[in-house]
């Protein structure tokens, strides 16, 4: 019997783990201690497994998992969060611009204008329900963190100081630019995550830092719970509970040139793939406009809300040129795209011509140290630029995933099956790991950190409506999990020829250059044909730790598999949409197919029908054990919450 659960376990291991056979043991058995958890007494070799009972987990400690986490501590909810990271190490810390609200502390200024320049900056892609709820909870959510203590920066007046940010707009498009983005300096999300974090110890909730999720726990499309590695001493936890939110971050360490840090590996939306679910929308990926030349570093966007501008190798200020309103504030698909053609074309600065300048220095000292010292400091550092002086050198660099986990307004994660979403139970994603989709395929600059909190707090408060603390939990296999440790043995003890490192690199070249800012069909289309010869070659991967503790070996193998899975899908998708829409640019089909063509009068146009058109999400799901991706498609939803307070907004011709 134990051999035929071996043996299906086996099947179900994708093509990195099929070395050589090795016998494990999977103990589940042992004392119960005062947290409830069941203890395995033998700390050896052969996994003993540690089972903890929750009413909910959340996987991530960033923005998103701590605002969930402690969301439904407050509600009474008995809450385990599951960090493979310090939650203060994780990525949101990086983010630097701010936070968009209309608080209307500059300008008169309106939640409903925010909704607009979010659709449009979305290419119509966007969920008008979840972009509805978003903006409209936005200025909530601000003053919420600034009763937490989160020390933003402040008008002469004692208001929260908010900055110009790009796509950002008045009276919806027509006003002239909008100061909509509270932030902290440029060190937004360093402060964001300290006044998450700090708030979170007000309540009981039971982290497990440096546990590493292996995968959902999946029966009968019932999400029951996680199974992760303590990295520390080895041991394998099994955290059941009715309700499992996924806020892991997103999976930018896919490509080669990126501001992600590497842990961004795209651990939910692979979690996810092997549960048999689908992701949304991977193949729109965003490339911040500056990232530092060489070294990859995010420059934020507030530069150019506090006045800074883009000049190409003439010293030309060429962003009027492409977006002669916003200049160089369009938003960042435009600003990277029109980067790219300028060093195409010749205009590029250095000696290779091969980026352009961001030029600070005709600001004010004090205003740049009061505003941005951060990057000031980054600039020096990096570029070796001192910013009151030098421009500095930039490209763009891919920073931002739109597409994830596909959820609803609620955060619930949902299944599209007969043409009708249907919610996964048990299962929400909040932040960068989902898609709600209030990005649609291209984020405003400022929306990420809003959509951390707005959806973080959304979870907590649907698993609040939905269940009750202290519920029963429904019975798992005994066996739950086992097809993740054996997947884990045998990565443990893989003696192929390729190094982990090597593969990872390889395959991130391999995104670089194939599914880029301009993208073709015959350059997509090879690089699906490298990228699942790189897959195969998993089943070929050496690693050299065999021990057990603190295994960076090991945990490296398992990220790229995640990695693996999500670049897969990411290029499939690209390859397989016919269009040019926000962050997804065909030099072969440089136009955006919706259902009619809004370059000219719809009178007299047919609509196009479902499959003619592309204004609808991608739906990619993939079989682990052959690499295959299959792609389905869902519509858009168009319907904003309350069609009398929001009205829908019309697709048009995106400019700027």
């Amino acid at each position: 019997m134990a051999a035929r659960c071996l043996a299906a376990a086996r099947d179900m291991i994708p093509a990195v783990s099929r070395t050589a056979a090795r016998r494990f043991h999977f103990a589940t058995y042992g004392k119960h201690n005062k947290n409830g958890a069941k203890v395995s007494n033998a700390i050896s070799t052969q996994y003993p497994v540690v089972d903890h009972e929750f009413d909910a987990v959340v996987v991530g400690a960033g923005g998103a998992g701590l605002r969930a986490a402690f969301g439904l501590s407050e509600a009474g909810f008995n809450t385990a969060c599951v960090t493979k990271l310090f939650p203060t190490r994780s990525h949101t810390v990086a983010a630097q611009g701010g936070i968009n609200a209309a608080l209307g502390n500059m300008e008169s200024d309106d939640w409903r204008w925010h909704f607009y320049d979010t659709v449009k900056g979305s290419d119509w892609l966007g969920d008008q329900d979840a972009i509805h709820y978003m903006t409209e909870q936005a200025p909530a959510a601000v003053i919420e963190l600034e009763n937490y203590g989160m020390p933003f920066s402040r008008t002469e007046a004692g208001k929260i100081y908010q900055r110009a940010f790009g796509g950002q707009s008045l009276q919806y498009g027509k006003g002239g630019q909008a100061h909509r983005c509270c932030c902290v300096a440029d060190r937004t999300g360093h402060s964001l995550l300290h006044t998450l974090y700090g708030r979170s110890l007000h309540y009981d909730t039971s982290y497990f830092v440096e546990y590493f999720a292996l995968d959902l726990l999946m029966e009968n499309g019932e999400c029951k719970g996680v199974i992760a590695l303590c990295m520390e001493d080895g041991s394998i936890h099994r955290f059941r509970a009715n309700n499992t939110v996924l806020a892991t971050g997103g999976y930018g360490r896919t490509y080669f040139s990126c501001t992600s840090a590497h842990t961004s590996t795209g651990d939910g939306c692979a979690m996810v793939t092997r549960a048999g679910l689908s992701n949304q929308d991977l193949e729109f990926v965003q490339f911040h406009p500056t990232g530092i030349y060489g070294a990859g570093c995010l420059i934020t966007e507030g530069c150019r809300g506090e006045g800074g501008i883009l000049i190409n190798g003439e010293g030309e200020r060429f962003m009027e040129r492409y977006a002669p309103v916003a200049k160089d504030l369009a938003s960042r698909d435009v600003v990277s795209r029109s980067m790219t053609i300028e060093i195409r074309e010749g205009r590029g600065c250095g000696p290779e011509k091969d980026h352009v300048y961001l030029q600070l220095h005709h600001l004010p000292p004090a205003q740049l140290a009061m505003r941005l010292p951060g990057i000031s400091e980054t600039a020096m550092i990096f570029a070796g630029v001192d910013v009151t002086k030098e421009p500095i050198p930039v490209l763009p660099t891919v920073h931002y995933n739109m597409g994830g986990v596909p959820t609803n307004y609620r955060g619930q994660a949902i299944n599209h099956v007969n043409g009708k979403d249907v919610v996964v139970p048990g299962l929400y994603a909040c932040g960068e790991a989902a898609s709600a989709s209030v990005h649609g395929a291209n984020r405003l600059g400022a929306n990420s950190l809003l959509d951390l909190v707005v959806f973080g707090r959304a979870c907590a408060l649907t698993i609040a409506e939905v269940a009750k603390p202290g519920e029963a939990l429904s019975p798992i296999d005994p066996n739950a999990g086992e097809e993740s440790v054996a997947n884990l043995d045998h990565l443990r003890f893989a003696d192929g020829s390729t190094r982990t490192s090597e593969l990872r690199l390889n395959m991130q070249k391999c995104m670089q250059s194939h599914a880029a800012v301009f993208r073709t069909g015959p350059v997509l289309k090879e690089g699906c044909e490298k990228l699942s010869e790189l897959y195969d070659s998993l089943s070929d991967i050496k690693t050299f730790d065999r021990g057990i503790v603190w295994n960076s070996d090991l945990i490296e193998t398992l990220e790229l598999q995640n990695l693996m899975l999500c670049a897969l899908q990411t290029i499939n998708g690209a390859e397989a949409r016919k269009e040019s829409r926000g962050a997804h640019a065909r030099e072969d089909f440089k136009v955006r197919i919706d259902e009619y063509d809004f370059a000219k009068p719809l009178q007299g146009q047919e609509k196009k029908t479902f499959d003619e058109h592309w204004r609808k999400h991608t739906l990619s799901s993939m079989d682990p054990k052959t690499g295959k991706v299959t792609l389905n498609y869902r519509p858009v939803i168009d319907t904003t919450l309350d069609a009398e307070d929001c009205a829908t907004v019309p697709p048009a011709i995106r400019s700027y």
